[in-house]
């Protein structure tokens, strides 16, 4: 097992938690609607292939070990983001910004 090193803000915050000091504030409506959230964001139902070029599939694959995630793991993150509304189209923005 690894044992990460914490700061003392850290080790204070694991500490209260460990010792059952933090209680939550969530009610039962939130907590049902966060599971169920949870649930349907984990669900993994479906399958899908996509032909990408070689260069874009390294560059994920190097980016997936970067965040220590398998990048199929990655792949199927950043596009719930983008459908969720989590990822910007930061093209859209520059676009309305050129002069010609």
């Amino acid at each position: 097992m690894v044992k990460t090193k914490l700061d003392p803000e850290e080790q204070e915050l694991l500490e209260s938690y460990e010792s059952g000091d933090f209680e939550s504030d969530l009610d039962a409506d939130r907590r049902e609607y966060l599971t169920k959230s949870a649930q349907e964001t984990l669900k993994k139902d479906k399958r899908i292939n996509i032909r990408i070029s070689s260069r874009d599939l390294e560059a994920l694959q190097r980016r997936a070990l970067e965040e220590g995630l398998p990048y199929q793991t990655l792949v199927s993150s950043v596009l719930h983001k983008y459908i969720s509304g989590g990822l910007k189209d930061i093209s859209a923005s520059k676009s309305g910004q050129r002069t010609r």
